[in-house]
């Protein structure tokens, strides 16, 4: 029997299952980066969670290898589905906008509009005078949902373009100042559920 010309045996062992490899390994290589992102950042029981259904697609992915050790075609499938699922889990994670970041500004100009401005927006801010290495600077700090990130480095470039700043993860934080905001449905409860850990 063909198909298009094509013997549907060939069409199952040259297309089918390199498709489906391909297919499983970005399902499972997306959830395993997001299970390390859920690790780093303290989520518990939705890590393992994504673990377990990570391991059984990546188990179906192997088993079609495993029968088919003499096709090349599964093995450029195998390493194609692993580079789209690391790109796909990267690009989901960056969407979702989970946890907090620490902004920390280093200025050897006049802060005073920045500062103001973020005080205005509600972003809670500490700012100190310090000592750098060619003068007195002042060092802002900031503690903000990663949602808010691009907005705060807009204000910052365009209050003091030459500002240095730094952006880095918070695993947790209590307490705070946060400009009130509408994150998306799923990002919102991921963020709900870590709050309750926390409260236990």
């Amino acid at each position: 029997m063909e198909i298009i010309g094509i013997p549907v045996a060939d069409l199952y062992t040259w297309v089918i299952i390199p498709l489906f490899i391909i297919v499983a390994r970005i399902v499972d290589v997306s959830m395993g980066t997001l299970r390390i992102i859920f690790v780093a950042r303290g989520y518990r029981y939705l890590a393992p969670t994504l673990g377990f259904f990570e391991v059984i697609v990546w188990l179906l992915a192997i088993g079609e290898i495993m029968k088919n050790l003499n096709n090349p075609a599964c093995y450029i499938a195998y390493g194609l589905g692993f580079a789209l699922g690391n790109f796909l889990g990267i690009l989901i994670e960056d969407h979702l906008s989970i946890g907090q970041v620490i902004v920390r500004v280093i200025t050897n100009r006049d802060a005073t509009q920045l500062v103001e401005t973020l005080k205005q927006k509600n972003f809670g801010i500490t700012s100190i005078n310090a000592e750098g290495a060619t003068g007195e600077v002042k060092l802002i700090f900031c503690v903000i949902n990663r949602s808010r990130m691009t907005e705060i480095i807009e204000l910052i470039k365009h209050f003091n373009p030459n500002a240095f700043y730094s952006v880095e993860d918070v695993r947790s934080v209590k307490e705070g100042i946060f400009p009130t905001e509408k994150p998306g449905f799923l990002s919102s409860h991921l963020n709900a559920m870590k709050v309750r850990r926390k409260q236990k």
